[in-house]
């Protein structure tokens, strides 16, 4: 079955903690890594992981507070020196192309594969897409320009009903036809449905990041329906004032967003340094929206199998 994996990497928030990293997670689609955000030590957090540094084509930064992209100059700088050939796209603000362009000349040195930057801004748009997946922003209320990421599987092709091709005497070369929904016609002109030859396509999967952001309508409209949804609970009720203050979110505000938006799973992320125990803000989300879970550095989600994450 194709891999859509989401590693979790750091989940921390901005001031650094013994237990946990800022924020960085990478997406395992179908063997090809996808980067968002890219906080300090993601490096050796895809090492442990065992992520494969060559498998590493796309890196998306969703804004420029230091705890989302302070990571990336040494990740290039490692990337390098595994020799990594080809391209690597950056999608990021303007300001942090700028600065990076200047870094990557020491991080990155005469580095063997092409560095590649790819604008963005706050407003909504498509800003990646590939034959299986497309990666879209979303507008977040953050204190400085940020974006969220919602990354959506395209349609996938049906299934080959064997018994009943074989019986049809439908040749090899019809099978991809097949699979994208056309009708077979024999030679006879003889048309048989699609539908008596194949069986339905896997459901396609999406899943929303959303960090650093205070509630936002806005997000709830663009994320409606997603299957997984990972929005920032950085404060519990008991610091709701500063959570406002600083343009973040309560747990209890990121499980409304996900029941509002009509999501399936909820991950909380982007823990303040002031709780050495998220269970309090666990138990204030469920409270809304029960299918909510804690992020953990190293948790391995399989979005394909909501019961299927380890640590």
């Amino acid at each position: 079955m194709p891999r859509l994996e989401l590693n979790i990497l750091g989940c921390g928030s901005a001031k650094p903690t013994a237990r946990h990293l800022p924020s960085c997670q990478v997406l395992n689609v179908r063997d090809n890594l996808l980067m968002i955000d890219c906080g300090e030590g993601a490096q050796m957090a895809m090492a442990r992981q065992r992520l494969k540094f060559s498998r590493m084509r796309h890196i998306f930064i969703s804004h420029l507070h230091g705890d989302h992209w302070f990571g990336l100059p040494g990740l290039l700088s490692t990337l390098a020196l595994h020799e990594l050939t080809g391209s690597l796209t950056v999608h990021i603000f303007a300001d942090g192309a700028r600065l990076l362009r200047d870094l990557a000349k020491y991080a990155g040195g005469d580095a063997p594969y092409d560095l590649n930057f790819n604008i963005i801004g706050t407003q909504p748009a498509c800003i990646y897409e590939d034959n299986a997946i497309t990666v879209e922003t979303v507008t977040l209320n953050h204190r400085v320009p940020a974006v969220g990421f919602v990354i959506r599987e395209k349609p996938k092709m049906r299934h080959i009903n064997r018994d009943a091709v074989v019986q049809a005497g439908v040749p090899n070369w019809a099978m991809n036809s097949l699979r994208q929904g056309q009708d077979y016609v024999t030679p006879e002109g003889i048309v048989i449905p699609n539908a008596q030859l194949t069986t339905d396509a896997d459901p396609s999967v999406s899943y929303a990041y959303c960090s650093d952001t205070r509630p936002s309508q806005r997000v709830i409209d663009a994320i409606q329906g997603v299957d997984w949804l990972y929005h920032e609970a950085t404060y519990g009720e008991d610091y709701l004032r500063q959570a406002h203050a600083r343009y973040h979110s309560t747990a209890r505000e990121a499980a409304q967003v996900a029941r509002d938006a009509g999501v399936k799973h909820l991950i909380l992320g982007h823990f303040s340094s002031r709780y050495t125990d998220e269970e309090p803000l666990l138990r204030e989300a469920q409270a809304v929206f029960p299918d909510t879970r804690l992020a953990r550095e190293g948790m391995v989600v399989d979005l394909l199998d909501a019961n299927s994450y380890t640590f």
